[in-house]
């Protein structure tokens, strides 16, 4: 008896290390096509040589200034965002829930609009600190509504609350690029999502947020599976449910945080990634989030790719394709779900 009953056990934990090696070898993949593929084609024997020995050739300076802080941003922000997604849809039990439910990528938004409008800041670099900002004070407001009042900060009332910030947020911005319509055009590049023209010092200024983001991301996990039984099984297996829909929520706006404000607010990768990495590993955390957190750069840095491929020399920005790509993707993913049940 106690063989059968561990070999059930060791096949899918065979099968998580499986699917978790070949979500490492993509990644590995995407990253050697985001640095070799672009308006110059780069052989990949050459992109290995310009980062294992560096160089003086064209190709060499392409590679270390250019693809290779572009790429760097694409795997920190795919992490962070389909992190997020993943501890967003555990916290509310929601299974459409991504970044942008508590207000987080709209909070993002509204800081760079100001930033733009009122503070003058013009630069990249200088977005970063507003847009975090923005994100903090969204997602601070969002589960403080959810908190009041009887039951605390339930699922069903951080959605609602999300979606009273969000639709809040949506009408500051409007309100100021009417005023500011100078701003207007600025604002429209960095809220489509991209990671062109995003530099090294950009990837500095995020990684410190993200590694505390993925800390407390990583700290919630066993909560979250607990969680997924209800408030109350929650509890009677010793969680404190408050304890953990805090520290995941604070490492879920983290990690959106650093991501919208590195890249704009990007869609898709946080509500797509987590249900295809759900698939692969199953609904234990320890293995979701490892996944999804491997998964959601090779999304975004595949789109990024085939943006820079559709209509040469020009770019068609990393945030379109991701739902160009990912919408279909995710349709007939649920289509295989509801014939299944």
């Amino acid at each position: 008896m106690p063989a059968t009953i561990s070999s059930p056990r060791r096949a899918l934990v065979a099968r998580r290390v499986g699917w978790t090696a070949a979500a490492a070898v993509a990644l590995l993949l995407a990253v050697l096509l985001s640095l070799a593929v672009g308006s110059r084609p780069i052989p990949p024997s050459e992109v290995l040589d310009a980062l294992l020995h560096g160089g003086t050739s064209d190709a060499a300076e392409v590679v270390r200034s250019l693809r290779l802080p572009r790429t760097l941003i694409g795997l920190m922000v795919g992490a962070a965002l389909a992190l997020a997604g993943a501890v967003l849809q555990g916290l509310t039990r929601n299974p459409i829930a991504d970044p942008g439910i508590l207000g987080i990528s709209q909070g993002a938004s509204v800081g760079v609009v100001l930033a733009i409008a009122f503070a003058g800041v013009h630069t990249l670099t200088g977005y970063v600190w507003f847009a975090f900002a923005g994100a903090a004070v969204a997602a601070v407001a969002a589960y403080a509504i959810a908190a009041s009042g009887r039951g605390g900060a339930t699922p069903v009332k951080l959605a609602l609350g999300g979606a009273a910030i969000n639709a809040l947020l949506v009408s500051v911005i409007s309100a100021v690029l009417t005023v500011h319509a100078a701003a207007l055009d600025e604002f429209r590049f960095w809220q489509v999502g991209s990671v062109s023209g995003r530099d090294a010092d950009v990837a500095a200024q995020i990684w410190p947020f993200l590694l505390v983001g993925v800390v407390l991301v990583a700290a919630s996990a066993r909560g979250l599976d607990a969680l997924a039984l209800g408030d109350d099984v929650a509890r009677g297996l010793g969680h404190r449910v408050a304890t953990v829909r805090i520290v995941g929520g604070l490492g879920a706006t983290v990690c959106t945080g650093a991501g919208v404000a590195a890249a704009g607010p990007i869609a898709f990768i946080g509500l797509a990634v987590p249900h295809l990495a759900r698939a692969l590993v199953g609904t234990d955390h320890r293995w979701l989030l490892p996944v999804s957190a491997l998964l959601g750069p090779v999304m975004l840095l595949v789109s990024d790719v085939v943006g820079r491929l559709v209509f040469p020399p020009s770019e068609v920005p990393a945030g379109v394709m991701t739902a160009l790509i990912g919408v279909p993707f995710l349709v007939a993913f649920v289509r295989r779900r509801t014939v299944a049940a």
